[in-house]
């Protein structure tokens, strides 16, 4: 924990607001946004309500944004941390591989904590996890940034990016599993990715035939933080506003196009990150950048996005938390006298109170200044 005094004037408080509206989602409010539109029993309710889960295999949802935008947001600001590490023209590698290694190691475990590593019942433990994923692709982008000269960074990155998307659509697509017909090489069944999967990873598999956060999908999945980090050092530069917010709208757009059209041939598909996948939510990431850059940092509207930014200095946090502990205990011991009076409102009125301890957990952390640094 990091209990050292803050100074938020330097900070780009729209990154810290948009990583809280994007942890928000996963903090209940998801949940709660379906059972508001379950009251309507009408087909445009239930439509939207779609959008607050995940696909069930190809297609896209505003929920499937969630990871990656978090993964984008991690390579965001990857040029703002290691900044402290060049000193005089040089660059401090010593203490920049002790602090991207320390935050990789623990990262990883306490991912493998939330997957019950602490049971120690390893063959039936799920091995791949989200916060394992974000360990992977931040050491592999920090270690990029960190080695590849300022001056060729985005070049060199953005070579790598169209590198690895497009032998990843190649391997896909012409690598055929056994005893699968190449028409089927994007089934759950007969895809190269879960293939993979079930003859290296042990014990418990996301879904049956491989895993959401499996071995060769993270390779695109680091491209999604490449982008981040693309994106940070627009952001850090000396550039004006307004040209970072024409870059940020520009470049997303045109991530977005090219996505859509790819997925024509390799359709969009979170568990499997899909290149067309990679691109379209790398492109709404950047425009919602820009949307939250434009309206608190150009703007200076940042009293609507304190809830947002008190999520955001601590996101990892909650994450870890919630997945350690029932925040549902403590509101069942407040409501469990009154709640079952509230007919159809009850399941509501939960994930208000679910949503509101869990922010004030937060809050308290904010106003203590204590910030998981990992």
């Amino acid at each position: 924990m990091d209990n050292r005094s803050k100074s938020f004037s330097n900070r780009i408080l729209s990154i810290d607001a948009l990583r809280g509206f994007d942890m928000f989602w996963i903090m209940g409010s998801s949940e709660l946004v379906i059972a508001l539109l379950a009251l309507s029993k009408s087909n445009w309710a239930m439509q939207i309500a779609a959008q607050f889960r995940h696909s069930i295999w190809n297609g896209f949802t505003f929920y499937d944004l969630i990871f990656p935008l978090f993964l984008f947001i991690v390579g965001l600001t990857i040029p703002f941390s290691l900044t402290k590490y060049y000193k005089e023209g040089k660059i401090d590698f010593k203490h920049a591989y002790i602090r991207i290694i320390t935050r990789t190691v623990i990262l990883f475990f306490l991912g493998l904590c939330i997957n019950g590593f602490l049971d120690f019942s390893f063959t039936d433990m799920r091995w791949p996890g989200v916060l394992q994923r974000i360990a992977i692709c931040y050491f592999l982008a920090a270690i990029i940034t960190l080695n590849v000269p300022s001056g060729f960074q985005t070049l060199v990155i953005g070579v790598l990016i169209a590198i690895i998307l497009i032998a990843y659509w190649l391997v896909m697509r012409f690598v055929t599993v056994p005893g699968v017909t190449a028409a089927d090489y994007l089934s759950k069944e007969g895809n190269l990715a879960g293939y993979i999967d079930r003859l290296i990873i042990p014990g418990r598999l996301y879904y049956k035939y491989g895993d959401n956060e499996g071995l060769i999908s993270t390779l695109p999945a680091l491209c999604t933080t490449l982008f981040g980090v693309i994106s940070g050092r627009m952001l850090k530069s000396n550039k004006s506003q307004i040209y970072k917010m024409l870059w940020m709208i520009i470049f997303g757009f045109i991530l977005l196009i090219i996505g859509i059209v790819w997925s024509f041939v390799f359709p969009l598909n979170k568990i499997l990150w899909t290149s067309s996948f990679t691109l379209v939510t790398a492109g709404c990431s950047l425009l919602l950048l820009c949307l939250f850059y434009w309206l608190i940092d150009y703007k200076g509207y940042k009293k609507w996005a304190f809830p947002f930014i008190v999520i955001g200095m601590n996101a990892i946090t909650i994450y870890i938390v919630q997945g350690l502990f029932d925040f549902g205990i403590i509101v069942n011991i407040v409501v469990h006298g009154f709640i079952g009076y509230m007919g159809p409102f009850k399941d509501i009125f939960f994930l208000i109170c679910l949503i509101l301890l869990k922010w004030l957990f937060l809050y308290f952390l904010y106003k203590k200044k204590i910030f998981l640094k990992v």
